[in-house]
Formats: C-alpha cells, structure tokens, sequence
C-alpha cells in the first residue's frame, strides 16, 4: 500500500462485518436476568433505562482505568453482590468494604476515592446530564456536549477518556471514546496525530454525530485489539492487515 490511510467509514464496516454488532455498555443486571447475554445488549440502544444503569456505567468507566475490563467486571459483581451499585449506599458503605470489592480492578485507594466523588457528583448532578441531554438532541448544539464534559472533567481523577466514555455509553451522547487501543490501531493504519483530541476530531469530521455509530465502532476497536492488534499483532487472518503499515514480516 502507499502511503494513503484507509477511510475511516471503511474500517468500521470491515470491523463490523468481521465482528458483529457489540452491545456495549454491558449491564451487569441484565446478566443475573439472562447469564447468556453476559450483559450485553446488541443492537438494542435504549439502554442504559435506569438511573442506576447509568450510574453502573459511570463506576465502570472509572474503575477500568490501568486495567482490563475482565478485572472490572469481578469488582462490579462484587458491588452488586452488596447491592451497592447505588449512589447513595455507596457513600454509606463502610470504606474497608468497598475497597475490598473493587480491589481485582487495581488502584483501590484511589479507585475508592473516585468512585466517593463520583457517587456525589451523580447524586447532585445526573438530573441535569439528562436535561443537557435532552437539548442537545432537540438542537443539536455542540456547546451542550462541551458543557457536559467539562462537568465531568472538574472532577478529580476523572479525564477526557472517562468523560467520554460516560458520556457516550450512559447519556448516549455522541463523542468518540479515544482509548489505548484506538491510538495503537491508528498509529499502525497510518493515521498522524499526537494528542487525545487529534484523533476524536478526525473521527468527529468524519462520520455524522450518531452515538450509536460511535458506540459500535469504539467497541469494535476494543474488540479487534484484543484478537489481533495486541501491543505484539497477531497478524494472521487481521481484517485490517491490507491497510496495516506494521504488519509482522
């Protein structure tokens, strides 16, 4: 291949025919209810329905951090087995037993602190995400996305890639998630930039502001990451090999 990298609306479609549709975020309640779907929910995008489902989220896209989303999910049945995936009991929960739940995820201290500002900031604030949400879709004015991401981003140990994330799964607002993996797949298809925002913008331009888009493709990444654009690729039989400028000899 030359030097021209492939066109974003044509990764996601190779990812999609070679993966399938994703269903993230995935709702540990919905995996006590049917152990089949693991908490996924594909192609089904009213999700998350409840406060507490976006609160699960919130907690989720905070304890990944430095982690795998296989350790995340040990410490999030942990708290539902406590019936603490709430708020409020989180804030009333003895600080040694939390901290015991969420330790599989790594960081617990600071990890626990997190999640204590967190549920706070949820508590006073999740009402008026929903309403900041509800104008943006009525006007489509990007002021409100900033908006509500700079909320998130006032608060400690939370940065552009948890805002996103929280933003994009649990207020299904369209604003690209920019992870480790979507930086490695990009930097080995070609694509030139150096910070977060670099990258978000190119797909920002490039495809329509559409979360449900941005939901599949961001797990399509996760998932290609994981079965062949490891940190060493696994590059027999990757969808995506044509495009790669680091592809193994």
């Amino acid at each position: 291949m030359g030097n021209k990298v492939p066109d974003i609306k044509l990764i996601y479609n190779i990812l999609l025919k070679k993966y399938g549709y994703q269903g993230w975020w995935p709702l540990t309640e919905l995996s006590f209810e049917n152990p089949d779907t693991k908490g996924y929910h594909i192609n089904d995008y009213s999700f998350p329905k409840t406060e507490l489902q976006r609160f699960e989220i919130g907690i989720g896209a905070i304890l990944t951090q430095n982690t795998s989303w296989k350790q995340v999910e040990i410490a999030i049945e942990n708290l539902m087995k406590l019936e603490l995936i709430d708020p409020k009991k989180l804030l009333n929960a003895n600080e040694n037993i939390v901290k015991k739940a969420i330790k599989p995820a790594g960081y617990f201290n600071q990890k626990y602190k997190k999640l204590i500002i967190f549920s706070r900031f949820f508590i006073d604030n999740d009402k008026l995400l929903m309403k900041l949400k509800k104008k943006y879709e009525n006007s489509n004015d990007l002021k409100t996305i900033d908006k509500m991401r700079q909320m998130l981003l006032e608060l400690w140990g939370i940065g552009k890639e948890t805002a996103d994330s929280i933003l994009l799964y649990a207020y299904s607002i369209p604003i690209f998630v920019i992870d480790a993996y979507t930086k490695r797949i990009f930097k080995r298809l070609g694509f030139e930039f150096n910070e977060y925002d670099d990258l978000q913008e190119i797909f920002h331009k490039t495809l329509s502001r559409d979360f449900k888009v941005y939901q599949e493709y961001h797990a399509l990444l996760v998932e290609h990451a994981k079965q062949h654009c490891k940190t060493k690729p696994l590059c027999n039989k990757c969808p995506l090999i044509q495009f790669c400028k680091f592809k193994s000899n």
